[in-house]
């Protein structure tokens, strides 16, 4: 009895260890090899890279930038996410769930199609431009979608979307008799929100923030596009990067890096401190009935437009993927549309190469990293290794690190050639784009499925041994069957976030492995806008179908 005991500790420790050495080797070590090069030279370590970053002000400029342009991206989704969810949870009105839904639709276009499709409809050319210049007889447009107000507008509308689910998450489950409490004590309307609502969905909306914040921060797409004079710090380390400065570029990651893993720091302790413990009856507060005619169609009809804002560059994507190259010029709409495109990336090799390689790179990295979250998941929480919290820390790091500080850390490690440190050279090979997927995806995916176990039942496991079952015929009958929607809501974030990645892809793709994001600027830079169009509108599909079935709608 005590040698089984034993054997079992020795089992729990040993897999405890070989666990973080493993998830330190993929999501640690590139960091941390990142920060050495920043302090290195042929001629030895050195602090010259470091004190030039210091009296370089278009360094601290940029960084600058990055953060207040983070900040108020946090600001502006708020006042954008935060009232839709109140409206949409808290009120009843014709065509509410529909619209509901349609509200959350920009989540599945991916970053880089977003931003291509904000272009198409606000760019100086695209259809916005074009028709107050017809209607107001202008001589070019009345804008220019550049600088810093075009990446927080990008921002805003792509990630309000996420205190919107996250605030309407928190109002369905605040107790109604709380604020039927608060009525009856004479709190009433601000009073309520004040001192009850907004209490309660304190975890909410600083979770919200938090994922704003570092979403924000670690942006290329937005700020590569449509940023122009105005640098921020993924860009100022790509253009480093690009111009073979790879010191400064060592440096700037490390510089971002902290800032990211100090933001992390300070948002987590915001949510943490004095959290408000709800008790009540259980029973959440059933919307408000709009009974006046013309209140009621009046707010169906603001709903529907506000729906249509949003889906507007969704519709600018597939019309402009219609349009074939050179038809459509100085005409207010275009005058001419077919399936060309579309024919084009199913007919020509060289076209469907991009597609082929984002899919089957995504679906390698998705199985990868589902197959890293069940070991993870099984280790933490079925078999209570040792290192448990280490474990939980080690797989939240890559979400802490904007992708690309991590496409510089990975890069940095798979280019020297030394086994006995664990170091290959993958740069420029097949492996390295995969491999970074899912390296950036372990967070989503072990999210969601170490969130599975904790629902499990451990006495089926037990059951199941008693029985004679091996350990992988338990993992195969039994868990990983109950887990499934665990690895369905994981395993499609992971892939819509690989199949749509630019940020990280930009850093490593050679000609042959090039991902669909890739050929999408290529294209654009040729004037090719149906081409390009037609590649997002594929992606956004793939994207969304991938959600539905994660989400089993």
């Amino acid at each position: 009895m005590l040698s089984t005991r034993f054997r079992n500790r020795m089992n729990k420790r040993e897999r405890g260890i070989l666990l973080v050495v493993a998830l330190s080797w993929l999501v640690v070590y590139p960091i941390v090899m990142v920060g050495a090069e920043s302090f290195r030279e042929p001629a030895g370590w050195t602090l010259g890279h470091l004190s030039r970053f210091a009296a370089d002000s278009t360094e601290w400029t940029a960084l600058w930038n990055s953060l207040w342009i983070s900040a108020a991206s946090v600001v502006l989704s708020a006042m954008i996410g935060v009232p839709l969810a109140f409206i949409f949870e808290l009120l009843d009105f014709p065509g509410r769930k529909t619209l509901g839904a349609l509200v959350a639709l920009p989540a599945v276009l991916p970053p880089l199609v977003g931003v291509i499709a904000f272009l198409f409809l606000y760019g100086e050319s695209g259809f916005i431009p074009r028709v107050m210049v017809s209607t107001f007889g202008l001589s070019e447009a009345p804008w220019k979608l550049r600088g810093a107000g075009a990446i927080l507008l990008v921002h805003a509308y792509s990630m309000s979307v996420y205190f919107y689910l996250f605030t309407r998450a928190g109002l369905a489950k605040v107790d109604g008799s709380m604020v039927e409490a608060a009525h009856a004590l004479g709190c009433k309307g601000v009073c309520t929100l004040r001192r009850v609502i907004l209490p309660l969905l304190r975890p909410q909306l600083t979770s919200a923030a938090l994922l704003v914040f570092m979403t924000s921060l670690g942006s290329f797409s937005a700020p590569y596009l449509f940023g122009g004079g105005f640098r921020v710090m993924t860009t100022q380390i790509f253009a480093s990067k690009l111009n073979g400065n790879l010191s400064a570029a060592m440096v700037e990651t490390s510089a971002l890096a902290i800032v990211a893993l100090f933001g992390l720091f300070v948002f987590r302790r915001a949510r943490g401190e004095r959290s408000v413990v709800a008790v009540g009856k259980g029973t959440s507060r059933a919307p408000i009935v709009i009974n006046q005619p013309l209140i009621k169609w009046g707010a169906a009809a603001a709903g529907w437009a506000l729906a249509i804002f949003l889906l507007l560059p969704h519709l600018t994507l597939i019309t402009v993927s219609f349009v074939p190259r050179g038809t459509w010029t100085t005409e207010l709409f275009p005058p001419v549309y077919s399936l060309t495109n579309y024919l084009s990336l199913a007919r020509e090799a060289e076209r469907f190469r991009p597609l082929f390689n984002s899919l089957w790179m995504a679906t390698v990295s998705t199985v990868l990293v589902l197959s890293i979250a069940v070991w993870a998941g099984r280790a933490i929480v079925q078999k209570k290794v040792v290192l448990r919290s280490t474990i939980e820390s080690l797989l939240s790091v890559p979400w802490a690190v904007p992708g690309t500080v991590l496409a510089i850390a990975v890069a940095t490690l798979f280019s020297v050639n030394a086994p006995l440190m664990g170091r290959w050279v993958l740069v420029g090979t097949v492996v390295i784009l995969p491999l970074a997927y899912v390296i950036r995806n372990i967070p989503v995916a072990a999210g969601s499925v170490v969130a599975g176990f904790r629902q499990l039942d451990h006495s089926l496991d037990e059951a199941a041994g008693s029985l004679g079952a091996t350990r992988w015929r338990t993992l195969k009958s039994i868990t990983l069957p109950l887990l499934r929607p665990a690895l369905l809501a994981g395993g499609a974030l992971a892939f819509a976030t690989a199949v749509g990645d630019f940020v990280t892809s930009i850093v490593l793709y050679t000609f042959e492995t090039r991902p669909v994001s890739i050929e999408i600027l290529s294209v654009l830079r040729q004037n090719d806008v149906g081409i390009a169009a037609a590649y997002g509108v594929i992606l956004m599909c793939v994207s969304a179908a991938a959600m539905a079935i994660g989400t089993k709608r």
